[in-house]
């Protein structure tokens, strides 16, 4: 019998939306940091740190990488596209049935200057503005916004 190979620890990964300036050890942050064994105060210390400059409570996505020795690093990005965009029509929530039901109504700027937000993002580094655009402008659908020009 031969023995295996001992498992390399893996880095974990874990995606959350954390409202800026607002991090606590609490649900969501809480439970997600600490069952990976990363104390979740360190994370909303270094977090609102990152975040103070922002209008508190705005949802940032935020991509965590957890070391085997419990250690972490985090990147910050925009704002979810469906927020800026309810953000822009002055809704709450979108449509149910999105193609059906029309909730709001938003132009072709407030389309433009999401995606200047969007493409500071790392995922868009690199894309043309008119890519990132088009991909607003399909998320504007998908939520039941119609767009005017």
């Amino acid at each position: 019998m031969s023995k295996a190979a001992p498992k390399a620890a893996v880095a974990q990964a874990l995606r959350l939306i954390v409202a800026a300036g607002k991090a606590a050890p609490t649900p969501p942050v809480g439970p997600a940091l600490g069952q990976r064994g990363v104390k979740a105060m360190d994370f909303a210390k270094q977090f609102n740190d990152r975040t103070k400059h922002l209008i508190p409570g705005i949802p940032i996505s935020t991509a965590i990488t957890i070391e085997a020795n419990r250690t972490f690093t985090f990147i910050t990005k925009t704002p979810p596209t469906t927020w800026l965009l309810k953000q822009a029509a002055g809704i709450e929530k979108g449509s149910a049935r999105p193609g059906d039901v029309i909730v709001g109504t938003v132009s072709v700027k407030h389309i433009y200057e999401i995606a200047k937000v969007k493409s500071q993002d790392p995922a868009y580094r690199g894309v043309e503005l008119s890519k990132v655009a088009s991909r607003v402008l399909g998320s504007a659908r998908g939520i039941g916004l119609n767009v005017v020009y």
